[in-house]
């Protein structure tokens, strides 16, 4: 074991002031930096027509994230598309419901989200509740299939669309790669690290994952996984990082 001095978070930085990760970097003494081992790709117009989906032949559409709303709106408004007031919206989690003020006025009675925040509640609402909705579900080229398996169960109407994909963020040559500890959020991030660094050795680097996919990933690599999250300690990354750090002998803290 060495000094866990310096972590690389595969997410942006965060844009509010107040970020748990910039509370950890200075309770522990430690430097964090923020680098996406991903970034998403528009696809235009042109190539989403090539699937030939008609957005105006559904009812309602599932959200799985903001960046998923960011693409249906851009390419609806690239298409010329108006979406009718009569278009319903599921999201995952409220926090993806409120992101819809940026395009639409939020209204009650057409925006639906599990309480929960549960892929499984969601598909319940959509089946018990909304079960003649046409549902279209933007997505990347690489999207989870839990989603997909429980409509399925439930004999729910969707489609599926690729607005945008996920590719791999390059680091350039000259970039030193000296981190201590990395944090990825999706498979795709550890691709992108084999992908950037092939001869890769992970020795004393300590590797954190957020999510049971993830983890897989990192597993699947052959690489030892350090620091898991959620699990009942830590829903969360960063609490899972400060359970990590405080673990740690008070000789490496130091």
């Amino acid at each position: 074991m060495y000094l866990r001095k310096k972590i690389l978070v595969s997410q942006p930085k965060p844009l509010a002031e107040k970020s748990p990760y910039f509370d950890i970097a200075e309770k522990y003494g430690v430097q964090i930096e923020f680098r996406p081992f991903i970034k998403v790709d528009p696809v235009n117009a042109k190539e989403f027509r090539a699937q030939r989906i008609n957005i105006l032949d559904y009812t309602a559409v599932i959200f799985t994230s903001k960046t998923a709303i960011d693409h249906f709106f851009r390419l609806c408004d690239e298409m010329r598309i108006t979406v009718p007031k009569t278009m319903k919206y599921f999201c995952i989690s409220e926090s993806i419901a409120v992101y819809l003020q940026k395009y639409i006025v939020f209204r009650k009675r057409k925006i639906f989200f599990p309480a929960s925040g549960k892929v499984e509640d969601l598909t319940v609402q959509a089946h018990k509740h909304h079960k003649d909705e046409t549902y279209l579900i933007p997505a990347a080229d690489v999207h989870k299939d839990n989603l997909l398996r429980m409509l399925d169960d439930k004999k729910v109407n969707y489609q599926v669309c690729i607005m945008y994909r996920t590719v791999s963020n390059d680091f350039g040559e000259e970039e030193a790669f000296d981190y201590d500890v990395l944090l990825f959020f999706s498979p795709a991030g550890i691709s992108s690290l084999l992908k950037n660094f092939p001869n890769f050795e992970q020795k004393e680097i300590a590797i954190g994952t957020f999510g049971p996919t993830t983890a897989q990933a990192v597993r699947n690599a052959g690489l030892r996984l350090d620091i898991e999250a959620p699990n009942p300690e830590a829903p969360s990354m960063t609490t899972a990082l400060e359970n990590y750090l405080k673990a740690l002998p008070k000789s490496i803290k130091k």
